[in-house]
């Protein structure tokens, strides 16, 4: 199965109730990743009633889509950073994901864990002169961190570069599985398969509206990746970009021990390798593209595979996957307050680097509820600036981009191409002269709902790859039957009746 990444495959058997009552709460946590369960930790240790509402399963989402890596630098690098930051704040951030990757070292020890975690190093090169990695070393210099040079033997020839000592990785899932035994009961509930459909502001907090029941609670945390519902002062200033991953086991030679960021002719890899129930497996990580933007998503995994295949003997390709990130146009998450005196809190913005930030963001925004002074909650405050002013190219590029596909379909599309449809299949057609997303079931069945994405109406595309319908515009994405499964949106594709 496609969507199968091997955290979900080497997870633990756990689950949670749906919520089937009214609630009253101090503080609701939409969400259920590893900032959603960090934050209930750590609300629940001081002495705060939580309730996480998670819409699928705990931990199976975006968290259980990453790599697995934890690294105190940023998945762009310090050297953009710089550009747009003084040494000093670039150190803070640093030292901010320091603390965190440092949290979740004491958490796994503390509560005994199993998760694979280790101290490992992170290794930085590339093929040619394209990344001015002498820069970039320099940066981290400045920055605090320790860096050393590479040594022989090393996976792939003909690079240049240096690591960073003492990073870390370890299985997310299996930590966010762990977390969440650890924090359910008392002044703790956890609920899955309970979506969230509205979160209303009253006089004394909110209402928040879900399928199994409405829960009170005077905060709101909104750990959901991006924020749900029409949120443009956030949603214009987040790129939604899909990465794919794959897991493979070797022919021949050794799995690789460490994190691994290459770029070959100005792409960037990612690779590692994990190691479970007595089996051994090489992860590689890459081809982005903006979300429902590829003309072709199976490609995008095709030439992961190539990539892996011409730098290691590969046996055979055990997992493949996809997994979302929100890439912030000022380089920083997003956290905090949604606005200076709101008590509905946000962490978003987290680009591929979510499992530090998540830490993180769950850190700052349990100071804040609980009035704790926190010496980063300004550098990464939601609130910091007017996102539409800072981040005109992402306005731009979203509306563009919306603008171009619409115009695209306005031009094509007819009954005809129902019968065109292969089985498992689908395609966005023109009924009626109304824009209709189709999908063909395996069986010959046709499933036909609007085109028109749910959270600010533009116009749907076709994940031949991972089988869903993906919004070009703000990234939410839906399944075959409409459903929601990531993004802003909080209803489904309209269903078409025959």
């Amino acid at each position: 199965m496609f969507t199968n990444s091997i955290w979900n495959a080497h997870a633990a058997n756990q689950s949670f109730s749906e919520l089937n009552e009214d609630l009253t709460v101090d503080v609701a946590i939409v969400g259920g990743g590893i900032t959603g369960v960090t934050t209930a930790f750590l609300l629940k240790e001081r002495g705060m009633k939580v309730a996480i509402l998670e819409a699928r399963e705990i931990g199976r989402g975006t968290s259980s889509h990453s790599t697995g890596n934890l690294y105190a630098i940023t998945d762009n690098l310090l050297e953009p950073l710089r550009s747009k930051y003084d040494k000093e704040v670039v150190g803070k951030i640093v030292r901010a994901r320091e603390s965190a990757v440092n949290f979740i070292e004491q958490t796994v020890q503390r509560f005994q864990i199993e998760c694979d975690f280790k101290r490992l190093p992170l290794y930085l090169f590339e093929d040619k002169n394209e990344k001015d990695l002498g820069a970039e070393r320099k940066r981290a210099e400045e920055a605090g961190l320790g860096t050393a040079d590479l040594t022989e033997p090393f996976p792939v020839s003909g690079i240049k570069g240096f690591s960073y000592p003492d990073q870390a990785q370890f299985n997310p899932l299996l930590y966010i599985q762990g977390l969440a035994k650890v924090i359910e009961g008392e002044n703790c509930s956890i609920y899955e398969n309970t979506r969230v459909s509205d979160i209303d502001k009253t006089d004394n907090g909110f209402i928040l509206k879900t399928t199994g029941g409405r829960v009170t609670a005077k905060y709101v945390i909104q750990a959901t990746h991006t924020p749900k519902g029409v949120e443009l002062q956030y949603h214009t200033v987040l790129g939604p970009y899909r990465e794919y991953g794959i897991a493979a086991k070797l022919q021949s030679g050794t799995y690789p021990e460490g994190i691994f960021w290459g770029y070959f002719n100005g792409d960037k890899f990612s690779f590692r390798s994990y190691s479970r129930g007595g089996e051994q497996y090489l992860l590689c990580i890459g081809r982005p593209h903006k979300v429902g933007q590829a003309k072709d998503n199976k490609e995008h995994i095709q030439e992961l595979i190539s990539f892996a295949e011409e730098k290691f003997k590969i046996k055979e390709v055990v997992y493949k996957w996809g997994g979302q990130n929100y890439k912030p146009a000022d380089l920083l998450p997003y956290i905090g307050r949604k606005t200076s005196n709101s008590n509905e809190l946000i962490a978003t913005g987290f680009s591929t680097d979510g499992l530090t930030y998540g830490t993180l963001s769950a850190i700052i925004n349990t100071d804040i509820i609980t009035g704790r002074k926190n010496e980063y909650e300004a550098l990464f405050k939601a609130s910091r600036h007017n996102p539409a002013k800072a981040s005109k190219e992402f306005i731009k590029e979203n509306f563009d981009v919306a603008a171009q596909l619409v115009k695209d379909w306005l031009s094509r599309g007819s009954d005809e191409q129902l019968k065109n449809i292969p089985p498992g299949e689908a395609q966005v057609v023109k009924i009626d002269n109304k824009k209709v997303a189709v999908y063909r079931t395996n069986g010959g069945e046709f499933r036909a709902f609007s085109a028109v994405c749910t959270h600010m109406g533009c116009i749907v595309n076709w994940n031949n790859a991972e089988k869903s319908w993906d919004c070009p515009c703000h990234g939410t994405r839906f399944d075959v039957e409409g459903e929601v499964l990531e993004g802003p949106a909080f209803d489904p594709l309209q269903r078409i009746q025959e």
